[in-house]
């Protein structure tokens, strides 16, 4: 981080957009039946895992209400990074230098990212990966950290299996996967491109979907009752 960063972050106001989406979840309640909130399914393409150094290339997202996909609901951008774009992570996620030559930079794009999530839990697969990224720039460019209490499918993936075989259910063996794709194609759900952010959030989205109807047919109807569960959210600070 530079002087310049160093003093914008211990400087800067917190901006409202944020300051409109803490105040959302201040009273949340957790009581209410899954099907009556509304969740922003997030996805992100990155140069590398590391979020010291790293950075976001693309963002994707989609909104899910009643429990239902909305389609067109959803928001995806090439984000230019301030370093070059390094090969080995074009060749996982196909985004090359020229596509994103004319792409707006991250602080360009992230108030209205924001306002899209504004009010809803935040859905990921392995979403506190997801979430360093994006809470990084918030706390750079917009002065904090969203709020948004998120739920991973990978938990929940994890919970699913322990339900569904009980005690032989044995999370340190290798042979089972959590990878998005895998676990779309062992349950049947529609496939879309991998390593894609919008992709990756619709097929996040119906993963989430299925494991959530699943578990409710073992009686988990309420987000509390994810929660104990699972422990699969958290509030993200």
């Amino acid at each position: 981080m530079g002087v310049l960063d160093f003093f914008r972050l211990f400087n800067r106001r917190v901006h409202p957009v944020l300051e409109e989406n803490r105040r959302y979840f201040e009273d949340f309640d957790q009581e209410k039946p899954l099907s009556e909130y509304e969740f922003v399914v997030y996805d992100s393409e990155l140069t590398g895992l590391n979020p010291r150094k790293d950075e976001i290339v693309s963002l994707g997202a989609v909104r899910i209400k009643d429990l239902k996909i909305i389609p067109q609901e959803n928001f995806y951008c090439f984000v230019k990074p301030r370093r070059p774009l390094p090969k080995d992570s074009t060749l996982i996620h196909r985004i090359t230098p020229e596509q994103i030559e004319n792409a707006p930079p991250i602080e360009e794009v992230l108030e209205d990212f924001v306002r899209f999530c504004n009010g809803c839990l935040i859905v990921g697969h392995y979403v506190d990966l997801d979430m360093a990224f994006i809470n990084k720039v918030t706390k750079r460019y917009l002065g904090g950290p969203l709020s948004n209490p998120c739920i991973d499918t990978l938990r929940l993936a994890q919970l699913y299996k322990e339900e569904t075989w009980g005690n032989y259910y044995d999370q340190f063996n290798y042979n089972v996967s959590f990878n998005l794709t895998d676990l779309a194609k062992e349950y049947g759900l529609p496939e879309f491109k991998e390593h894609d952010a919008l992709g990756d959030a619709f097929q996040t989205a119906y993963l989430f979907l299925y494991l959530v109807r699943k578990l409710k047919k073992g009686g988990i109807t309420t987000l509390k009752e994810l929660y104990l569960a699972g422990r699969s959210w958290r509030w993200l600070f």
